[in-house]
């Protein structure tokens, strides 16, 4: 039998080795990370902005909900959003 690895298991290993950055717009993928481990892009006057979350700011909110949940609730604001 081969043993399965989950993909979220993978990048957090090759993470202890080097820099790894994923793109993506799926709640199921960011609820296996950190809030530490996010940074959101969003575009503001024509420029991208980089924003690392912080557990300390999202605290009352992990309370009750993931990550992803927050993410779709647009709590974590991030994605296209036309200027």
């Amino acid at each position: 039998m081969v043993a399965t690895v989950p993909v979220t298991e993978l990048i957090q290993a090759a993470a202890c080795k080097t820099q790894v950055i994923i793109s993506t717009q799926s709640p199921t993928l960011v609820n296996h990370f950190a809030p530490e481990d996010i940074i959101v892009v969003n575009r503001e006057e024509g420029a991208s902005t980089f924003r690392r979350l912080s557990s300390n700011e999202l605290e009352n909110w992990l309370e009750d909900y993931s990550l992803g949940e927050l993410w779709v609730k647009d709590v974590i604001a991030g994605g296209p959003r036309h200027e």
